[in-house]
């Protein structure tokens, strides 16, 4: 094979995996911003907020040492974590005796003329039912992330390929016709 065609047929192959880079990093972009807005858009709705001073459960953010989220509305997944595990956690363990949803519903469906069994498996319920929620929050923020870390990987591969392309263009300018590989 000539050196000219070996050098012609690497140069198409940089231009390839050029746009193919370039394809992903744009894609991964559209997914950072897309679970990005999702997440803003579907907490902004809830009006979830950090508890204030004053607030019963400002205490849980005295004790895990974020009092700086004070007040302020719950707008992202690493702050719907925080929520989740800082603040609902708190509550539902101690609402629950540190017991799961699942063992005191176990023992509400045992001994159903408990009102207060009752009252405490619901407060369970919907306090790791809004964990849950804020959690899923946080995983698609988090894999949002992940997307923008990978678009800014991809962006830094496509500017190496596109360099190494433009070389093996000059070198394929450079090299004589005759020579054979």
């Amino acid at each position: 094979m000539r050196r000219k065609t070996l050098d012609l047929l690497l140069n198409w192959v940089g231009v390839l995996f050029t746009a193919i880079f370039l394809v992903a990093c744009f894609g991964m972009l559209i997914g950072y911003n897309f679970t990005s807005s999702q997440v803003r858009s579907q907490l902004v709705e809830q009006k979830v907020f950090f508890p204030v001073k004053g607030q019963l459960d400002y205490q849980d953010l005295v004790k895990a040492n974020i009092t700086q989220y004070a007040g302020k509305q719950v707008v992202t997944g690493a702050e719907a974590q925080l929520f989740a595990n800082k603040i609902i956690a708190v509550d539902t363990a101690a609402i629950s005796g540190g017991k799961t949803y699942a063992e005191l519903s176990a023992a509400s469906m045992a001994n159903p003329s408990n009102t207060g069994l009752v009252n405490q498996v619901q407060l369970v319920f919907r306090g790791d039912t809004l964990r849950g929620l804020l959690l899923n929050a946080y995983a698609f923020g988090f894999i949002g992330v992940i997307a923008l870390y990978g678009a800014i990987g991809m962006f830094f591969a496509m500017l190496i390929m596109l360099t190494l392309t433009l070389l093996g263009v000059r070198h394929y300018r450079q090299a004589d016709p005759a020579v054979v590989v």
